[in-house]
Order: C-alpha cells, then sequence, then structure tokens
C-alpha cells in the first residue's frame, strides 16, 4: 500500500472495518504489554516474594508519571498529525514528527538525570512506611530502568505517531517484540540466572531498546507517509505549544493517576497493619493491590487498544469534516470496550483468589484475606470503564482538550482523594479499596451528560 493511501482510507473505508483493521493490532500489542506485566509479577513473586511485589507497586506512581511525560508530546503529536493529514497539510505533519522526536530525546535524558540523582529522595514519596522491606526492592528496580529512559521515550512516543499515519501493523510489531522478549529474559534473568528485581528491570531495559529500533527504522524508511529527515525539520515554539496542547489532557490524566497511586500506596501502608492484624500489614496490602492493578490492566489494555485504534480515525474524520463517520466510530468504540469490561468484571467477581494464588503460590493468610476482597470491590465499575475512556479520548481528539482534562481530573484529583480521605478515616482500608469505585461512579455521571450534548452537537453538523 502506497504512503498516501494508508492516510487517505480514514477517511473512505467503512467504519466497522476500519475500527477493526486498527484497533486489532493496537489490541494485541497492548494484550502482550499488559501480559508481560501480568508475568513479570508473577516471577517476581513466586522466585522474590510477596515484599518485592510491594516493592514493584511503589516504583508505579514513577512508571505513570513517566508515561504521562511522553504522552505529552507523543499522542500530542500523534493527534496533530491525524488532523494535519486529514487536512491535506503534510508538510506541517512532517515537521510535527520531527519535534515530536526532538522533544522525546530530551525528555529521555532529563528523566535519567534527575531520576538517578535523586533516586532516594523520589522513593521516599512514595508512600512506603519507615521499615518497609518493600522500599529496598523499589530502589534496585528502579535505578536500572532509569538507564533505558530515553529508549522507553522514544520508542513510546514514536508508536503513537506511526499508528496516526495509518500503520498500526507496524507499532504492534514494535510491542510484540518487546513484550515476547520480555517475558522470555524474565524467566532467564529471574528464574534462572537468580537475579531478583534487578533481572526484570534489565529485562525491560533490553526490549525498551528492541523495540526502540524498531520504531526508529520504520520512522526513517520511505514506507512512512511523513519520515524523520533532519532537512524537513523548521524549529518552531508554536508546533511545541501546539503538541503540547493536544497531548495535555492524556498528560494531566497520567500525572493525576501518579499522585492517586502515591496517596493510596501511603494509605494502604498506613491503614494496612491495622487491619490486616500482621506487623508487615502495609507491605502485604501494597502487594495485593499490585496484584489486583496487573489484573485490571490485563483487561483494560484491549480498551487502551480500542481507543487508541479509534484514535487515527476520529482524528482525520473529523478534521475532514466527515462528522458521521465520527460518530459511527466513536458508538462502536464504546461497544467493544464495554464487552471487554464486562468479561473482566465476570472473572474478577467469580475467580479471586485463584488469580492471586497464581501470583504467589505460597503466600501468607493476609493476603489471600486482603487481595481477593479488594480485587472485588475495585472492579465493581470496570463494566462502565471502557465508555469513560473513550469518551474521555473523543473530546481530546476533536480538540476539545478542555473538556478532556476536566474529566480526567474529576476522577482522578477531584473525586478520589477526598473519597480516599474520607472513607478511609471512616472505614480504614476497605475505605480506601471502595473509593475507587465510588470516585468512578460518580465521574461516569458527568462523562455521560458531557457527552450527550458532544454527541447532539455532532448530529446537528451532520444534518
Amino acid at each position: 500500500m502506497q504512503p498516501s493511501n494508508a492516510a487517505s482510507r480514514l477517511g473512505t473505508e467503512p467504519v466497522g472495518r476500519l475500527l477493526l483493521r486498527f484497533s486489532l493490532p493496537a489490541i494485541t500489542g497492548m494484550l502482550v504489554n499488559a501480559l508481560y506485566n501480568v508475568v513479570d509479577r508473577i516471577f517476581v513473586g513466586r522466585a522474590v516474594g510477596e515484599a518485592a511485589l510491594g516493592g514493584l507497586a511503589l516504583v508505579m506512581p514513577l512508571v505513570t508519571i513517566s508515561m504521562a511525560c511522553v504522552m505529552l508530546f507523543g499522542i500530542g503529536a500523534s493527534n496533530m498529525i491525524s488532523m494535519r493529514l486529514g487536512q491535506g497539510r503534510r508538510e506541517e505533519a512532517e515537521n510535527t514528527l520531527n519535534h515530536c522526536f526532538v522533544l522525546l530525546i530530551g525528555l529521555g535524558i532529563l528523566m535519567m538525570v534527575v531520576g538517578i540523582t535523586f533516586i532516594d529522595q523520589i522513593l521516599s514519596l512514595m508512600g512506603a512506611q519507615e521499615g518497609s522491606q518493600s522500599l529496598e526492592y523499589a530502589r534496585r528496580y528502579f535505578r536500572i530502568t532509569l538507564y533505558g529512559s530515553v529508549f522507553f521515550s522514544v520508542s513510546f512516543g514514536l508508536s503513537h505517531c506511526t499508528r496516526a499515519q495509518g500503520f498500526p501493523i507496524i507499532t504492534m510489531i514494535g510491542m510484540l517484540l518487546g513484550g515476547v522478549l520480555n517475558i522470555i529474559l524474565d524467566f532467564f534473568f529471574i528464574i534462572v540466572f537468580q537475579w531478583g528485581v534487578e533481572g526484570a528491570a534489565w529485562a525491560t531495559v533490553i526490549c525498551q531498546f528492541v523495540t526502540l529500533v524498531w520504531i526508529f527504522s520504520f520512522s526513517c524508511s520511505k514506507r512512512a507517509v511523513i519520515r524523520l529527515r533532519p532537512e524537513s525539520f523548521r524549529p518552531s515554539l508554536k508546533i511545541v505549544r501546539e503538541i503540547m496542547g493536544f497531548g495535555s489532557p492524556q498528560f494531566l490524566l497520567h500525572v493525576a493517576m501518579s499522585g492517586t497511586q502515591v496517596f493510596i500506596n501511603t494509605s494502604l501502608g498506613w491503614y494496612g497493619a491495622i487491619a490486616l492484624g500482621v506487623i508487615n500489614g502495609g507491605d502485604i496490602a501494597l502487594s495485593g493491590m499490585n496484584i489486583v492493578n496487573a489484573i485490571a490492566m490485563l483487561f483494560l489494555m484491549p480498551v487502551f487498544g480500542i481507543n487508541q485504534g479509534a484514535q487515527p480515525i476520529l482524528g482525520y474524520n473529523y478534521g475532514a469534516k466527515k462528522f458521521d463517520r465520527v460518530r459511527k466510530t466513536y458508538f462502536r468504540a464504546i461497544t467493544a470496550a464495554t464487552c471487554i469490561c464486562t468479561f473482566g468484571f465476570i472473572i474478577a467477581q467469580f475467580f479471586p483468589l485463584a488469580i492471586v494464588r497464581f501470583f504467589v503460590s505460597d503466600g501468607t493468610e493476609a493476603l489471600y484475606y486482603f487481595a481477593p476482597t479488594a480485587m472485588r470491590i475495585v472492579f465493581l465499575m470496570l463494566p462502565l470503564t471502557g465508555f469513560s475512556i473513550i469518551s474521555n479520548n473523543m473530546f481530546a481528539v476533536t480538540g476539545r482538550a478542555r473538556i478532556s482534562i476536566f474529566l480526567m481530573l474529576l476522577r482522578q484529583c477531584f473525586l478520589i482523594l477526598p473519597c480516599l480521605f474520607i472513607f478511609g478515616r471512616i472505614w480504614g482500608l476497605w475505605g480506601v479499596v471502595a473509593a475507587i469505585p465510588v470516585a468512578e461512579g460518580i465521574s461516569l455521571i458527568f462523562t455521560s451528560i458531557m457527552i450527550f450534548f458532544e454527541m447532539r452537537k455532532l448530529k446537528d453538523n451532520t444534518n
């Protein structure tokens, strides 16, 4: 397929077939990534122990904020690229890609330098209680992953831009290469060589480099609609501001998620010892919630894949003023996401203990008590989560960044933080767990109202 046809088909092919074609590669890649995270935790939990799982939980807010920074440029640039291609402004789209590449390199270097220099100060803010065994595991894991910051930043950021040009298969292959290799290296580094959490970290860095080589090679090749070319790079603060404007909703969402994760970690550590009746109750609560989050991501990653598959279709057709195709894409994405989330809800409600035992075969009684119950509670609103994710992205892709930012911050800050504080004071550890679905439920009401008016507006423009 010629590069020009790869982009133009976004506005001509049937929406259902197009969404399936773009979403399946993204779903496959995201599922492999989610499976890697699950397998990573299974290896660590079985080979190292519960406390090591707690260490990975402490690092998760840092991973989330790293993703936030990369998404600021990667998703921001991809949204701009989709819209500019839809408008027929190819040169601007290519210059946006070049800006994104430079910004991602600078970001990766900055994250590595700051992280290594202030690693102890940073980890001390992640929510571990004094004397936590998990904190040392977190330090050993995080220090190594910082060496791959540039690999992660560029590969993850450019993958969004590749998909925006109409090449979801290329992005999927990159994720498959990294994910499958990561699982293989985890087995050798953690189980065979017995490197513990350090083995998990080195496996991650190596696979990020492999993914980078793949994505970068394609971005410089003639197969791409727009390419990384130094001669076409014309520095512009206006383009940087536009990229950041388009990417700010996802950036703020993940920054808020990081802050929420820290608050949850602190609350789990604080109330865990009291509620679970053991000295290391805080570490056990962290480990249990880490398992819950890993399973949640296993079901949410396909939804993110649908979201990413729909993104270039929505952006291109909105830029081309084909609003009927925008509405069709949105509704079909919602339907697919809801089916996946409902399936995840059923699995979590009926088989939580079996899932926990799969992660830690010889865990403590306290872990087997906390984690399955927490999973049932956290997953209560999962059937409607897909609607929330797709709807928030709808506003971002179509240029309504302020609405998207408001809805994201509503759930991640304005609702969940007060719920965590109030429910924690009243019901302790279980109040912290219950705050998550309660905040999700309230935010869904606001999202439903906003998306109703947006859909009606698109319908009126179509007519």
